[in-house]
């Protein structure tokens, strides 16, 4: 299974794909990325942070697919749009988790950049998903 999915991910079309489920979502697939860098930057930061921002850190990044995929999973769109939203709250709580590990020296602006362009990317992503969503049904 896992396999499959990863040679759908390496074959995707990305302007023709069929949405089946969420790991079509592109949005999904760019914020597991985000966790995979959140994940590596923060093997960088000192051990005493393991149980404070690293542990943070890592929770809102993994809460920003989670919530896209459950959303996904739900019955109705009202459902759909309230765990998009919750991904939004997740990303910008991972936002200003970053900006607090730029400040405590933790990382530098440079090092993050690319996470800060990617998560650009998501939440334009997030924002636009609700209104694709009722468009739907209205």
């Amino acid at each position: 299974m896992e396999a499959e999915f990863f040679n759908k991910l390496s074959n995707m079309n990305e302007d023709k794909a069929k949405v089946e489920g969420y790991r079509d979502l592109i949005v999904w697939q760019k914020s597991i990325t985000l966790v995979k860098q959140i994940y590596q930057l923060t093997q960088n930061f000192l051990t005493d942070e393991k149980f404070g921002l690293i542990s943070q850190m890592r929770r809102a990044a993994v809460s920003i697919p989670s919530n896209i995929a459950e959303g996904q999973a739900r019955r109705t769109t009202g459902d759909y749009v309230r765990f998009v939203s919750v991904a939004e709250g997740s990303l910008a709580e991972l936002d200003t988790q970053l900006i607090v590990a730029i400040e405590l020296s933790f990382c530098t602006k440079i090092q993050i950049k690319e996470i800060f362009s990617l998560m650009v990317e998501i939440r334009k992503m997030l924002n636009a998903l609700p209104r694709s969503l009722m468009s739907k049904i209205n």
